[in-house]
Parts: structure tokens; sequence; C-alpha cells
């Protein structure tokens, strides 16, 4: 019997042991839902930024990083609750990357990081709600507000002509938040939004809703949707009845799963998702090839730089305590000190050791602004023969 108690101890010491020399982070993104094609390239940055400084050997005097990982599914709070505190209660995680939806972040943020003093980063949540939360310095993003979407979204449309729209929105945070501010801004330059009006995912038939707005009217249907759920929908109604045969799409109605379903029948439609054309984006790219997932999907490249300003920040601070490493957030994502792309972490742990300065531009030109968000860029897009090409960068 002593001898097994031994050998126990002995286990548990070496268990210990162990797991000083590993970090957990988690990662909560909607593998399933209604946004559920944009998380396997979101995964798959997070998940090399991860490894990167892992491997690095740098990491917080050698430690490694063990990434957790749950689905919050984007629609469903409980379930976003409860894998939030899976990671804080039962993980022992340092920190969050994610929620992907505003609705999943905001309930993850306010029933369990904030209470619990744990710091999250979300590559993707951009509900203007997030901005004034209060969030104790805990809550940052790594895409910008979608009060500056709804700018830069109006500002397309009337620089192309189009002066009067139909607008539909997803009926959460996301689509409410999205369509109050591109009202409030396009209505303020001139334009007309013949009926702003909400629509619910999950349905089979969207005939009606789109009866309604056709009936309003509008050079263009802006569908502030979700491209695996209702705004598919709306847009199939729209085609199939002859409604409208000309869209403008926000982000979550850009990438892989549009082009799919949509092809050529969206030739002309115009759209934006935050993107950039500095250098990070090149350097990026490889990186998704070496790792296989697409680099150049909506939001991979800011889940690779949340989750690398995350980690170095923890190593700016010398800490993984939330308490302590939130305060370095800002530092190591804006200037001054020297400039880190992607492929670079390890040099950037390597400063950040021997107590210098970072500017962490990373993969999508990070720059961090108060209370913790991104300053914002966006790709332009146009459907061409399929296909949602980059026309511009605003």
């Amino acid at each position: 019997m002593k001898k097994i108690l031994l050998a126990s101890a002995a286990t548990a010491l070496i268990s210990g042991a162990a797991a000083a020399d590993e970090i957990k982070v988690g990662l909560m993104l909607g593998f399933t839902g209604p946004a559920e094609s944009y998380a396997p390239p979101m995964a798959g940055g997070a998940r090399a930024a991860v490894k990167e400084i892992s491997e690095s050997g740098k990491f917080l005097g050698g430690k490694t990083i063990n990434l957790v990982e749950g689905d919050s599914t984007c629609a469903d709070a409980a379930i976003a609750t409860s894998v939030a505190e899976r990671f804080v209660t039962a993980e022992g995680v340092s920190g969050i990357i994610g929620a992907l939806c505003s609705g999943a972040t905001t309930a993850a943020l306010q029933n369990v990081a904030i209470p619990n003093g744990m710091v999250m980063i979300s590559p993707s949540a951009t509900s203007p709600a997030l901005t004034t939360i209060e969030d104790n310095g805990l809550f940052f993003r790594a895409t910008p507000s979608d009060a500056r979407q709804g700018e830069v979204m109006a500002d397309i449309l009337l620089e192309n002509g189009v002066d009067t729209v139909a607008v539909t929105y997803t009926n959460n945070d996301y689509g409410k938040g999205l369509s109050d501010a591109f009202e409030a801004a396009y209505t303020a330059n001139g334009g007309t939004v013949t009926i702003n009006a909400s629509h619910e995912d999950g349905k089979g038939d969207y005939s009606a809703e789109v009866g309604a707005l056709a009936s309003a009217g509008g050079d263009r249907l802006v569908v502030v949707g979700y491209g695996d759920q209702g705004g598919k929908g709306i847009i199939q109604a729209a085609l199939d009845t002859g409604a409208f045969d000309l869209f403008h799409l926000p982000d979550a109605m850009v990438g892989s799963a549009t082009e799919a379903n949509f092809g050529s029948d969206l030739d002309g439609t115009l759209g934006q998702v935050p993107g950039t054309d500095a250098p990070g984006g090149d350097l990026y790219t490889p990186i998704g090839e070496a790792n296989g997932f697409d680099a150049t999907a909506p939001f991979s490249p800011e889940s690779y730089d949340a989750a690398s300003i995350l980690l170095l920040a923890m190593q700016a601070a010398n800490s993984n305590d939330p308490a302590v490493y939130k305060m370095k957030m800002f530092d190591v994502a804006n200037a001054p000190g020297e400039q880190i792309f992607p492929g670079e972490l390890a040099k950037a742990l390597e400063i950040l050791a021997n107590g210098g300065e970072i500017d962490f531009v990373g993969a999508s030109a990070l720059e961090l602004i108060e209370p913790g968000e991104a300053s914002g860029a966006y790709r332009v897009i146009k459907t061409i023969k399929g296909k949602q090409e980059t026309i511009a960068y605003r």
C-alpha cells in the first residue's frame, strides 16, 4: 500500500511539473451553425500562430501551449457560455480566442470572461455594442467594429451610383448592429433605405421576406446575413422570383460558400470584408499552405493575429496572468518597436524576452485603437465570373 501511495505521489509530481511547463489557451469558434464555413480557416490561423510560438522554445522561458477548442455554434448564447465556462473552470485556460459571432462573443464575455477576470480576443465579432461593454480592459478584437463597416459599405454604394437600397439583416446582434450603422451612414450622405427588415436563420422558405423587400423597392438588396444560412436563402428566393438581381454583401456573406452556392448568378455584386494589401498578407499565404488551410479566407488573417498578440502580450508581461498581461496588449500590437510579420513570432519572443519593444503588424496590418479593437481596413469585393475578386482597398 505504501508503495502504491508513493507511486501515486510521484505521478502527481510528474503531472504537476508537466502542467507547470504548459499553458492552456481556449479557442471557441462556430464550427457548426450559420457561419460554419468560416471556422476551418480561422481555426487554421489560430492554430498556426500557437504552433509557431509553442515550437519556438522561447515562450515564457520554454513553456509550451495547449490549445483547447470548443464549438460556440454562433447561434446559441447558452452553448457559448458553457464552452467558456469549461475553458475557465475545467481547463484552466489563461486566455480565450473567440468567439466567431457577436452574440456568442457577448454571451461568453459577459457571463464568464468578465466575472472571472479572463482576457478574450475575437478575430471576427464586429457588433458595435461590444465597443461599449464595461469589460474591465479584458476584451479585444482583431477586427474593426461594424460602425466602421457601415460607413465603408455606404461609401462603396454611393460611389457606384446606388442611391436607393432595400436592407435585410439576420435577427441578432451582428445583423441589427451592422444594418443600423449602415442606414445611419448611408442616409446621412444622401442615400435612401426603402426598408430595413430582419429575417430569421434556419427557414426553408424566404419568399415572404423577399416579397416585402421587393415591394419596398431599391436599386440593390443589401443582405446583412450569413452565407451558410438565412442570407443564402434570401438571395436564392430573390433570384428565383426575379425580385433583385444585384446585391451588396458585407463580411459574413463573403467567402467560398457564397461563391459555391451562386457562382456567376451574382456577377456585378459588390461587397466588403476586413482585409489589407499590406505585405503581411503575402507572407501569411504560405503559412496557410504549409498547414493545410486557406489563408486568404475571411477572418483567417485576423485569427492568426489574435492568437499572436494574446501570446506576445504574455511574453511582454512575463506572465500568463490575465490581470497582468492585459496591460501589454496595446504595447505589442502598436508602435513603437520592431515590426513583426507572419512567420516572425520567434523573433518577437526573443525581442520581448530581452526587454525590447515590438510593433506586431501581422497578417492583417493590425493596429489596436481604444477600447481594444482594430482600426479597420477593408477589401472591396466584386463578383466577376462567379468569383469574389478584390478590386480595391479602403
